[in-house]
């Protein structure tokens, strides 16, 4: 298991976006909108780190218990998305003051279904779907907001990087009405 990206909600993607390309060294991956009808969309620049691990040479380390094994890289990718007013995004960031903030940690496990049990078992989430979103190559599930921390974790399971946009666009329609 690793971080696999950090995802924010803000008022102007942008900047923040420009923010993580000059500060951090991040550079530009995609960019894509959603959209949810009824004129609300979000828009969304997804970063990736300055380091690459080499193909093939992932770091190794100690797995969390109930885990069979974990690598490591340098950095995670950000996502980065703002949204309409009235949109679920353009909502979540207007709740926390119009500023945005963290919205989900993601960690990329093994096998999402596995992992969304053995959560389930050991009493550590809800989540948000009964069963993990797909798309060709990519699978993903939110939890609720930890009760312990207030974040938002998401289990990915992936190949490559990148991002699918009809899951993208599941994924936040299952957090409507979160705040």
């Amino acid at each position: 298991m690793r971080l696999d990206h950090i995802a924010y909600r803000v008022s102007n993607r942008e900047r923040t976006a420009s923010f993580f390309l000059k500060a951090f060294g991040y550079r530009l991956q995609q960019e894509f909108t959603i959209d949810f009808g009824n004129g609300q969309s979000a828009q969304c620049i997804a970063l990736e780190p300055p380091e690459k691990v080499v193909e093939g040479t992932p770091w190794n380390g100690l797995a969390p218990p109930g885990y069979e094994s974990c690598a490591y890289h340098l950095a995670p990718e950000v996502f980065v998305s703002d949204g309409s007013p009235g949109s679920i995004v353009g909502d979540w960031v207007a709740a926390r003051g119009g500023v945005g903030g963290i919205h989900h940690l993601a960690y990329q496990v093994e096998n999402v279904e596995q992992t969304m049990r053995l959560w389930q078992q050991k009493g550590y989430a809800e989540f948000t779907s009964e069963s993990p979103l797909r798309c060709p190559g990519i699978t993903q599930v939110f939890t609720r907001p930890s009760e312990l921390t207030g974040i938002i974790y998401e289990f990915i399971e992936r190949g490559e990087f990148g991002f699918c946009k009809d899951n993208v666009r599941a994924l936040m329609e299952s957090t409507r009405g979160i705040q």
